[in-house]
């Protein structure tokens, strides 16, 4: 028995052969892809470990990818359909059976990118998994892009004749040098922008940088409620709800770790905050437990010497396990920065993440029942920034079908918004931010 496969017309570098079927072939179960401008991951689950060559084909960009051991099936082929017209980095994509058990994927790309294919094992709810990340050559600038994308809060915006930016008074400095400034300048001229503003008056006022991290995302979907709401897009709702709130407040910008559905790994969320210069940074969540009966807000900190708790051990445990979830390429992981990140945290970075904490989570607490009435501490991997004050809430147990509800309705998501923004106006009032001198 015998099956003719029949590739797209013009498709060069495919071959239509006709391919004997193997009982022992491998089988593609699922295709996902998931566009963003940070990067685009394209995965192939499967019933067993595949192996995979990629190469890059020039005029025009190109990505090829043989993958051994496999037929080709409807679902793989379905992948053609889930390329989406506004995907970052991906035109189109062929499949065809290239030759027998290897079938070829052929990535029509937009521009030049930096591929990374790799497996996964078994995790979650994953079997196998083959993974391809397609990374920009020139990955955006995270301060100038918040430069770029905001716009100045409140009646400052008005400000006539501010006085000249950094880079102006470097220019007026030396109106005849004609090249550009050195890398590490630039950075630090962006940085200074970032940082300053003029208000009405002409004076140039504190700008302050909040880091919103909504959990999971992608491949990772975080937990789940009985009524099949998923962690990773109440979060998101909710951080979106709490950046343009925040941003309403004089002198505040905001960086959300990710602005859409797909995967940031704990120690990238880390990284992204401390490249903008965060004077916080602020991981949103929705708890699940064994028992539906559970319920009530949480807020957390770091610990270098043990959980608060047992609960709060088995909590900073599952949301550790994020990247194993979602998907790290372990070659290309810092497997030190967990590490690195806690020797360097100061016991005056967690003492400033205590009073962040306890302002928030008494806000919280007058529009929802607080699970613990204390803020708790454990090992969260994404609280490790050293230099910043980070915290982890925790919005409600979205395992409890009362709390899902509250978690989907959009009024409990203004008042929870409301609530965090009143916290951290408090935190600031007592705790003004000092002018920055990161770690590098």
């Amino acid at each position: 028995m015998s099956r003719r496969t029949v590739l797209k017309a013009g498709a060069t570098l495919l071959l239509s052969v006709t391919v004997p079927l193997r009982a022992n072939a491998a089988q593609i179960l699922a295709v996902r892809v998931w566009p963003a401008d940070d990067y685009t991951r394209v995965t192939l689950e499967n019933d067993s470990d595949l192996k995979a060559t990629h190469f890059i084909v020039k005029d025009p960009e190109r990505m090829v990818v043989d993958i051994e051991g496999l037929d080709l099936n409807p679902t793989l082929k379905s992948l053609v359909a889930k390329i989406q017209s506004n995907d970052p980095y991906i035109k189109q994509v062929r499949v065809g059976q290239n030759r027998p058990n290897v079938v070829r994927l052929v990535f029509d790309l937009k521009e030049e990118v930096k591929p990374q294919v790799f497996t996964l094992p078994p995790a979650g709810n994953y079997k196998h998994r083959l993974i391809f990340d397609l990374y920009p050559v020139k990955p955006a600038d995270p301060i100038a892009a918040m430069i770029e994308k905001g716009d100045w809060s409140g009646d400052d915006k008005t400000a006539a004749a501010p006085p000249p930016s950094p880079k102006e008074q470097l220019e007026q400095l030396k109106p005849d040098l004609k090249a550009e400034p050195r890398e590490e300048l630039k950075t630090e001229l962006k940085t200074a922008e970032a940082q300053t503003r003029a208000d009405k008056n002409g004076k140039m006022v504190r700008m302050i940088t909040i880091a919103l991290d909504p959990g999971h995302g992608g491949e990772d979907p975080g937990a789940s409620g009985k009524n099949g709401s998923r962690e990773k897009d109440i979060v998101l709702s909710i951080a979106k709800r709490l950046k343009a709130k925040l941003e309403d407040q004089p002198n505040i910008r905001v960086m959300l770790t990710r602005d859409g559905d797909y995967f940031v790994p704990l120690g990238t969320r880390v990284d992204k905050a401390r490249k903008v210069q965060a004077d916080l940074f602020v991981s949103i969540h929705a708890d699940a437990f064994v028992q539906p009966t559970a319920r009530g807000s949480s807020v957390f900190v770091l610990s270098e010497k043990g959980a608060t708790s047992s609960a709060a051990r088995w909590l900073a445990d599952k949301e550790n396990s994020a990247d194993t979830i979602g998907g790290v390429n372990v070659k290309n992981h810092d497997r030190q920065l967990a590490s690195v990140l806690l020797d360097l945290s100061t016991t005056a970075q967690i003492n400033d993440s205590m009073k962040l904490g306890r302002s928030v989570l008494g806000e919280i607490g007058g529009i929802n029942r607080l699970h613990k009435g204390s803020v708790e501490q454990a090992g969260f991997a994404v609280l490790k920034a050293p230099d910043i004050p980070s915290i982890l809430i925790e919005t409600a147990f979205i395992s409890n079908p009362e709390e899902e509800a509250r978690l989907l309705d959009d009024s409990y998501q203004n008042k929870l918004a409301d609530a965090i923004v009143t916290g951290i106006r408090r935190y600031f009032a007592k705790n003004p931010p000092l002018a920055k001198n990161r770690l590098t």
